[in-house]
């Protein structure tokens, strides 16, 4: 797994690359201190993680985001940041981006979440998830997707509504009696049909179109 940092506080920059070059699954870790270092190194080789702070020198996160994506359309953008305003956050989905994980996190969070997103996985805290998708949902942002409705099949809602439901991609698998594979295959199918990036994309999408919901707070 190749992993890009994309933050100018250099000092916890450095203190994630320590971390995660220590991972065995890690192939290589390097650094960018602002958004136009991020594009010059996604030009030379294209990341599999983008771990991208919104608050950067010149280009923001969120834009940055999106040059990042044009040009290595294959990585999986984390937000990373100590704010956690779902406007913010909803800016980073429609931009692309996987989701989002908080600076003050645990190590062993950190890497779990890393590795999720690299498996192509919704990266939200597990925890705050249903909340952050209802902010999401009632934000007053434009849908992610412009247009008339796409026409998803019922099995493509019903893989989306286990994804709103906090179920992983092995979850939803077992939940559905389809092979991981299967689900993965609608996924693709789903993102090719809505022009979008991300698992979290459609979900939102999905959800502001009321075409699936999410549970009521217990």
């Amino acid at each position: 797994m190749k992993i890009l940092i994309v933050d100018d506080h250099l000092m916890f920059a450095q203190a994630m690359r320590t971390l995660l070059t220590g991972e065995d699954d890690v192939e290589s870790v390097s650094v960018a201190g602002s958004a136009e270092d991020a594009l010059r190194q996604c030009g030379d080789e294209c990341p599999d993680v983008v771990l991208m702070d919104v608050d950067l020198p010149g280009e923001n996160g969120i834009a940055a985001t999106r040059d990042v994506l044009r040009t290595c359309p294959s990585a999986e953008i984390v937000i990373i940041t100590a704010l956690q305003d779902p406007h913010l956050i909803a800016r980073a989905v429609e931009a692309g981006a996987a989701g989002f994980v908080s600076k003050t996190r645990a190590a062993d969070e950190l890497t779990g979440m890393i590795r999720a997103a690299a498996a192509g996985e919704m990266v939200l805290p597990e925890e705050q998830a249903g909340e952050i998708l209802r902010q999401l949902q009632s934000s007053r942002r434009r849908s992610v997707v412009e247009g008339p409705e796409a026409q998803l099949s019922e099995r493509e809602l019903e893989v989306l509504q286990a994804f709103a439901d906090g179920l992983t991609t092995e979850q939803v698998a077992a939940h559905l009696f389809i092979s991981e594979r299967t689900v993965q295959s609608h996924i693709r199918s789903v993102l090719s049909k809505l022009d979008l990036h991300s698992k979290l994309q459609a979900v939102l999408w999905a959800l502001r179109q009321g075409l699936i919901r999410l549970r009521p707070i217990e």
